[in-house]
């Protein structure tokens, strides 16, 4: 029993430390975004070479006080004593996700990423194939920016977004719905981390080094470094909805349509970003367009998650998705009829393809209950939720009594 506790609260305690981190670090991407999109040539000097200004500066106000910013358009003369580097909020980051990642896909794989029906797999050969393709996502990406094609920010940036749709497609073709989404959004979160340790931070320590050796610092590092943040920046809100995903039945629960999900929600949040990156830069060309674009895109990914869902088919007037024949798990036994029958009773008018419950159109979390196969392969949820928390059902609202409760109890004990 205490496992059971162990993994939530493990859970619970590497999510809020993600959570945390992940909001400092997208805080600080997207005011260096906007700071240097709001930086002006400082017109009391005089042009350097090429007749561009060498430094721009930008004025703000914020909790009383004024700031005056300064941006080198190389480095300065001399370098400062206190110098503040960003980079561990992003590191964190990654390292709060990848072991959430762990915690709970890896580690409870059965539940959450393996899904019988879409490829056989055992734990181990689904956790490799997942960091595998993470460790294979950031190469290939990084070899795209090092390659002739990453000098056309438009193409390498086309490239890269139908190389992410179709590692959606792969993750869905082999992980269940919600493991390929969040697989999907850990491979982006992955690209972004990467490119703030092994190119951003790198490339900072250099033209440091060149500081210090009293040479000018080669401006290649500060443009490969910006390519990367704005790389960052504008997949910063695709990753975001794609980590949240997993807690949205409705996105995962057909996994032949996650690639298109993927594509729309990828254009959607990118012209968001867009949009605010322009508009940093001068109000009067705000591109209020991409908002309209925006919308018709995550319009369309509504329609498509609802029009292939397996009850939303049918209130749409559309063919009925071929039922999906539960599949039990090796080592897992079917329960005894009456534990079935309990938690068909009990839990079955929420937990099925089609649920009875007044305002619930889809299964929470994914998870169905309805067929004896499926309560044994979700035996270690229906132990945390209705035995040891009694979380399930909501409320009680089904009335499961304390007796069901205990037959429950016996048959997960005698496992």
């Amino acid at each position: 029993m205490l496992d059971a506790y162990l993994l939530e609260w493990g859970g619970m305690l590497l999510r809020w430390l993600h959570v945390i981190t992940a909001i400092a670090w997208i805080g600080a991407s997207f005011f260096f975004i906007h700071l240097d999109a709001s930086l002006k040539g400082d017109v009391a000097l005089p042009p350097g070479e090429g007749g561009k200004p060498e430094q721009y500066v930008a004025w703000q106000v914020h909790g009383g006080g004024f700031y005056e910013m300064r941006k080198y358009l190389v480095a300065p003369a001399r370098l400062p004593e206190h110098l503040t580097w960003h980079k561990w909020q992003a590191y964190w980051t990654w390292i709060s996700g990848f072991f959430l990642l762990v915690w709970v896909y890896y580690a409870q794989s059965e539940l959450y990423l393996i899904d019988p029906a879409v490829m056989q797999l055992s734990p181990p050969a689904a956790a490799a194939i997942g960091i595998a393709a993470l460790v294979f996502g950031w190469l290939f990406y990084d070899w795209l920016c090092k390659s002739p094609l990453g000098r056309n920010d438009i193409v390498l940036g086309l490239l890269g977004f139908g190389y992410v749709v179709a590692a959606s497609f792969a993750f869905a073709s082999v992980f269940s719905g919600r493991g390929a989404l969040i697989h999907t959004g850990a491979l982006m979160a992955t690209i972004m981390t990467a490119n703030v340790f092994l190119n951003i931070m790198p490339g900072q320590r250099k033209v440091i080094a060149a500081l210090i050796a009293g040479e000018k610092p080669d401006p290649k590092y500060g443009k490969a470094a910006k390519q990367r943040s704005m790389h960052n920046n504008y997949i910063t809100l695709p990753v975001l909805f794609l980590m949240l995903s997993n807690h949205y039945p409705v996105t995962y629960a057909n996994s032949a349509v996650i690639p298109a999900l993927v594509a729309l929600v990828i254009i959607a949040g990118a012209l968001i970003r867009h949009f605010y990156n322009v508009r940093h830069a001068d109000h009067a060309k705000s591109p209020w367009w991409t908002w309209a674009v925006a919308v018709v895109a995550l319009w369309l990914a509504f329609w498509i998650a609802m029009a292939s869902s397996p009850g939303g088919r049918e209130r749409l007037g559309l063919s009925p998705a071929p039922e999906r024949k539960p599949v039990l798990l090796a080592g897992l036994g079917a329960p005894p009829t009456e534990v079935a029958d309990i938690v068909t009773g009990r839990c079955a008018m929420c937990h099925a393809p089609e649920p009875s419950w007044p305002g619930i159109q889809i299964a929470p979390k994914g998870v169905l209950l309805h067929e004896p196969a499926l309560i044994a392969a979700q035996a270690r949820a229906i132990r945390l939720q209705a035995v040891m928390t009694h979380a399930m059902p909501p409320n009680n609202l089904s009335g499961m009594t304390p007796s069901e409760r205990r037959v429950l109890a016996n048959w997960l004990a005698a496992r």
